[in-house]
């Protein structure tokens, strides 16, 4: 037997998953319905580009909420700022010093589900997080890719 996936989401990002899955659910799905029907009426499907649209859209959509479904089955809550731990975690905010530039940049570390680097959300599967995980501020870590570099924690919130 094999074991189920866990998604690692944060509150907000449970929240914002049931979001997606409803609006798709009750009214994505309405609307490719209509027009599948409109698409149908026009006549031949055999040549019907709008047909043909529509039902790629129409699975697209059931893709994705077959895929919304499983994360809200087999998800577990990550506390955010988790302040229990000394050390970086899942959930962790963190600042990091890139020694090479000595630019500074923070993160939350959270599941791969929400990974959104551009807005400060770092995949707990990344190169950089694995690096920093279960260490604490002031540790200077290795990331360990093609060219490795080192990082500073400078802070965890």
């Amino acid at each position: 037997m094999t074991e189920e996936v866990k998604h690692l989401l944060t509150e907000e990002g449970l929240r914002k998953t049931q979001e997606e899955y409803d609006h798709l659910v009750h009214v994505v799905r309405e609307e490719v319905k209509h027009e599948l029907a409109e698409a149908r009426s026009l006549g031949d499907l055999s040549e019907n580009a709008d047909y043909d649209a529509a039902r790629d859209k129409q699975s697209q959509v059931e893709s994705r909420i077959v895929e919304l479904e499983d994360i809200l089955q087999h998800h577990t809550i990550i506390e955010e700022g988790s302040s229990r731990s000394k050390t970086v975690t899942v959930g962790s905010t963190v600042t990091i010093e890139f020694l090479d530039t000595k630019e500074t940049q923070t993160y939350s570390i959270v599941g791969s589900t929400e990974a959104d680097p551009l807005h400060g959300k770092l995949s707990n599967e990344t190169p950089l997080a694995k690096a920093i995980l279960d260490h604490k501020p002031g540790d200077v870590v290795t990331v360990n890719v093609k060219s490795p570099y080192e990082v500073k924690i400078v802070k965890k919130k």
